[in-house]
């Protein structure tokens, strides 16, 4: 059976310090540190040992390194997006980007 590629982004094998904040049964916010172990413009993969179900939404601060831009002030920047998980597998979980988000400094 050949296998076709259904991705019509470019992935990028990054590895981005990622905080999912999720609300849980008693309406509070948690938070858990993962990070990329792939990521596109329309979403990233997380390993982790403990996926969250399909259809689970989420807010994602990514983190991105600057310090290879000299012309950006300050260490790092943090992307702001709203996600819901896609896919869940064994070794993780894929997660889509919603097309709204913010960019803004991390300090």
């Amino acid at each position: 059976m050949i296998k076709f590629e259904r991705r019509t982004l470019e992935r990028f094998s990054l590895e981005l310090p990622t905080w999912l904040f999720i609300t849980n049964k008693n309406e509070k916010l948690d938070s858990i540190e993962l990070v990329t172990s792939n990521v596109c413009a329309g979403g990233a993969f997380y390993k982790t040992e403990n996926p969250l179900p399909s259809g689970f939404e989420l807010r994602l601060d990514i983190i991105i390194p600057l310090d290879r831009l000299k012309n950006l002030k300050g260490k790092r920047s943090r992307i702001e997006v709203l996600g819901s998980v896609i896919r869940t597998e064994k070794q993780g979980m894929a997660v889509c980007f919603d097309k709204k988000y913010k960019i803004s400094a991390y300090h």
